[in-house]
């Protein structure tokens, strides 16, 4: 039953209208629309003393933020599955909490790795950057993999939020994560106080697993030790709070 309903899920995700929208033509808008105004006002960014390349590096910071971003909105489907009691249902057939926990992760991470690659994609045929093969395996994959706490984040927002209240909290998540932590707009050019906030948010480090094939990769291990700690933290959450609702049932 867990193979069919992890199926079942996955199936729903693709099929719906929002995957195709979100997916693909958001975050590669946001990709187009940022790299066309920061040429245009020749920005000329630095970063540890160095010059950026804006294209590569922007590239690296809206690929992690529209995997975060498709992420994060597999909250929506749990909260209205709370609020209807189909989650309640669930919860005395034989699936079992991990099956269901493990199918909306597996949804959510089926809709983040199109992100990426159509970010990537863009970068590659509309605005010249280049890399090796195994440098672009690196970004998607790098990032693809770092999106499972932003994941884990949505279910747990669903697990808290209302069917109302659901949409308000993760824009306000999708806001701070991308602002605040660089991926939506570039850290390099906050000051100094404000990169030291970003530095504490997960969206930093998975922007820079996407800025590793680009700059110094010397700070992709201890940003996938971040993500993994994360992952942890909100494993556990997530899961704490699906046993706190199942003792309510």
């Amino acid at each position: 039953m867990s193979a069919g309903f992890l199926k079942l899920e996955v199936k729903r995700v693709i099929r719906a209208r929002k995957f195709w929208i979100v997916a693909f033509l958001f975050p590669t808008l946001l990709y187009l629309m940022q790299a066309n105004l920061f040429d245009m006002m020749q920005a000329n960014l630095t970063g540890g003393g160095a010059a950026i390349n804006f294209s590569e590096h922007l590239l690296g910071s809206l690929a992690a933020f529209g995997a975060l971003f498709v992420a994060l909105n597999v909250g929506t489907r749990v909260a209205i599955e709370r609020s209807t009691g189909w989650q309640r249902q669930l919860r005395i057939t034989p699936l079992s909490p991990t099956s269901y926990l493990a199918a909306k992760l597996a949804a959510a991470m089926v809709v983040a790795l199109p992100a990426i690659t159509a970010v990537a994609l863009t970068g590659a045929l509309l605005q010249g950057v280049r890399l090796p093969v195994g440098g672009w395996l690196q970004l998607v994959l790098g990032v693809w993999l770092g999106t499972l706490p932003f994941a884990l984040l949505g279910v747990f927002i669903g697990q808290v939020a209302t069917a109302e209240s659901v949409q308000v909290l993760t824009s306000v998540s999708h806001m701070l994560l991308g602002v605040l932590g660089g991926a939506l707009v570039p850290s390099v050019a906050f000051p100094d106080w404000m990169q030291t906030v970003s530095a504490i948010m997960p969206s930093h480090w998975l922007a820079e697993v996407g800025h590793s094939p680009f700059e110094d990769s010397a700070r992709l291990g201890l940003a996938a030790l971040v993500l993994a700690g994360w992952t942890v933290v909100l494993g556990g959450a997530v899961t704490l709070r699906y046993l706190k609702d199942s003792a309510r049932v």
